[in-house]
């Protein structure tokens, strides 16, 4: 039954996806052309849709936990999915313009949008078209709403939050390939929790807790759950590249060879003996496979398997408990929703 209700909710998603590109398409406030109309049209099913939609369904389904019982209107969970949406082209408008800073090949099984022919840095600014729609789809739905100027101040602030932590990162690794002993656990710490734990987990709630016409400042204890939560897949996703299956997960890890300042790189430095250290930094960083391998050598070596599992452990009693303390059972039920998706995956 859950299963056929997430597939309904999937399809009703993706049909909400269509009647904003319409609107956007035709919006009244620019003259667009035929060749333009088309340029948009396929940047938008390009960089919009391609990926798990997790955040923005997670807005539809943390709105019917708040809602405790009573099935929301269907213009309820349309309102929800479009905010929804609105993640989702945050989303889009983050990895277009991370792809070009990180020189990257391909995302989501395909050229990264600035690599297809004809596209180039004309990406730039087709990430900037992509934030600018977020606030244009808002003012059609939104506008006069007692949540409204909230709406935008929250994605604005988390869109700031999301680029430092992205700046972060970009001057943490550059300066890392110079001195690894950049790759500190308060560096790491700082990029995760601003470039990925405040869109990916805070966000979508957030923007339910709006929706339900709560207001967020009640809820600061909340936030903190959902950043830790968000710390905590960052730091499975850099475990899962070194120690995950690549056949379950879709890809090769390729942490080791970008020079990534990951979560077991930290965990290493700070365990480290003198030799074991030279070979981390001779091997760290190198496109070479065999350096790859001295590398995850040294990583089992240090036992740093057993050290996730801990983590692990330790950080899921930690959030349990940081959940069962929060007074609204309706919020409950939706971080406790959140902690069983993420709770020991495998990809």
């Amino acid at each position: 039954m859950a299963a056929e209700e997430g597939v309904g909710t999937t399809a009703t998603f993706r049909r909400v996806y269509e009647t904003l590109k319409a609107e956007l398409l035709h919006d009244s406030a620019f003259d667009f052309n035929e060749d333009a109309v088309q340029w948009l049209d396929g940047m938008l099913d390009y960089n919009v849709l391609g990926g798990k939609l997790n955040r923005g369904l997670a807005v539809i389904e943390s709105y019917k936990l708040l809602k405790a019982g009573s099935e929301p209107s269907e213009d309820e969970v349309f309102l929800a999915c479009i905010l929804g949406w609105g993640i989702e082209w945050l989303q889009a408008y983050f990895l277009v313009l991370d792809d070009i800073m990180d020189n990257s090949q391909t995302r989501r099984g395909k050229p990264c949008w600035y690599r297809v022919p004809k596209v180039g840095l004309i990406a730039i600014n087709d990430g900037l078209i992509l934030r600018s729609q977020i606030s244009r789809i808002f003012k059609r739905y939104f506008y006069g709403k007692t949540y409204y100027v909230d709406l935008l101040d929250l994605f604005n602030e988390v869109e700031f939050k999301t680029t430092s932590g992205e700046l972060l990162d970009q001057i943490t690794t550059n300066e890392g390939k110079k001195d690894l002993s950049k790759y500190t656990a308060d560096n790491y710490r700082r990029i995760v929790e601003y470039k990925t734990a405040y869109y990916s987990f805070y966000l979508p709630v957030a923007c339910a807790l709006l929706l339900s016409g709560w207001n967020l400042d009640d809820y600061v204890q909340t936030t903190h759950i959902l950043v830790e939560m968000g710390v905590y897949f960052q730091i499975q996703d850099d475990y899962l590249d070194c120690f995950g299956d690549p056949e379950v997960m879709g890809k090769i890890g390729t942490d080791i060879e970008d020079y990534k300042c990951s979560w077991l790189f930290v965990q290493a430095l700070a365990r480290v003996n003198e030799k074991q250290k030279c070979i981390l930094f001779e091997n760290y960083g190198k496109s070479d496979p065999a350096c790859a391998e001295k590398v995850k050598a040294l990583y089992k070596e240090l036992n740093l398997e057993m050290v996730f599992s801990q983590y692990e452990r330790e950080t899921y009693e930690n959030l349990t408990s940081d959940i069962e303390a929060q007074p609204n059972e309706a919020v409950q039920a939706v971080l406790k929703s959140f902690l069983h998706k993420i709770y020991r995956r495998r990809k």
